[in-house]
């Protein structure tokens, strides 16, 4: 395959002669998975499925340079990190993978020609490497009206004229907000949508006052914006991927073509769980084609039989499970 990394947003080749092609790259010229992945015992003249290739344990981004090229990347995504903790840091080789993935995914669901979009992210705006903001900016330069745009606490005033722009240009408009900063928008009594709009949360569940659920979060939200909770949607993205996956008018995410999620047994990560069965969510994004394409998050999640997932929250003691001693081998 010589048009890589290209064709890996085409239906040119299957997924799995995609993730073939990426697994040899990868092996070749990424020495840290490259170690892992023989410490298991496997080689790269092993046939192997999709779901047999290896889920690098995601702390090796925190932990160690996890690239695919010995060049210099210009563009580093980097976690928010939480005090005393190190940051977790992804070098991007090329970022038209990252743009591409970004646009193909928002716009299946959300077409430019018919939305725009406010974004709000208190917290993620504080972080200058922040693979969130990035995508943000990019989607706000994309709006072939050019209303998208940020919007902060303290300017309401301004992001009324932004909600004003974008119904007159016959657009839907779309906030898309970390969960905190809505909950936040909802206290002040100062901001309404009209509603026809819609709505994407990113963060989860986890506010800097308390946890909850995804259930009850959505529920707040239709109920403090008043718009109905099948236009509030979720997304799940991170520093470590280049793609995001959206979960829409409900909590079951969907992944894109490129992307394949499955739950995995915390114990054993090359068990993948049963639908209804907790585990560990593993990720293969074929969009990470200058990094390590194969992680198994910290994220406990649950699989559906139509192939979508759910994120219960962070898997705790996940410093002690799985593969984790073998990325410090």
């Amino acid at each position: 395959m010589t048009d890589f990394p290209e064709s890996i947003f085409s239906d040119k080749f299957t997924f799995s002669e995609k993730t073939g092609h990426v697994f040899r790259f990868q092996f070749h010229n990424n020495r840290m998975y490259r170690d892992f992945v023989k410490t298991l015992g496997i080689s790269e003249s092993l046939e192997l499925q999709p779901t047999d290739i290896p889920l690098l344990p995601i702390r090796a981004f925190r932990d160690h340079v996890v690239k695919s090229t010995e060049t210099t990347p210009s563009l580093c995504f980097k976690s928010s990190g939480t005090a005393g903790i190190p940051r977790s840091r992804h070098f991007v080789q090329d970022a038209q993978l990252y743009k591409t993935s970004a646009h193909i995914t928002f716009n299946r669901y959300f077409p430019e020609e018919r939305y725009s979009v406010l974004f709000l992210l208190p917290g993620y705006s504080e972080n200058e490497s922040s693979s969130l903001i990035y995508m943000a900016e990019y989607l706000i330069h994309s709006d072939p009206d050019q209303v998208s745009a940020f919007i902060r606490m303290n300017e309401i005033q301004k992001a009324i004229q932004s909600i004003k722009n974008i119904a007159d240009r016959g657009k839907t408009p779309i906030l898309f907000g970390a969960a905190f900063g809505l909950l936040d928008l909802i206290e002040s009594e100062s901001f309404t949508l009209p509603r026809t709009s819609h709505m994407i949360e990113t963060g989860g569940m986890k506010t800097y006052r308390r946890e909850i659920t995804r259930s009850e979060l959505r529920s707040v939200l239709s109920h403090g914006f008043d718009i109905p909770a099948k236009q509030i949607h979720s997304e799940y993205g991170m520093c470590e991927l280049l793609s995001q996956m959206y979960a829409i008018s409900g909590e079951w995410f969907e992944a894109p073509p490129w992307v394949m999620v499955t739950v995995r047994d915390a114990e054993n990560p090359f068990r993948i769980c049963e639908p209804g069965e907790e585990g560990k969510i593993g990720i293969i994004d074929l969009a990470n084609f200058y990094s390590c394409s194969f992680i198994l998050t910290d994220d406990r999640g649950v699989m559906n039989d139509k192939g979508e997932f759910k994120v219960l929250g962070r898997w705790k003691g996940s410093e002690l499970r799985g593969c984790n001693f073998l990325v410090d081998s």
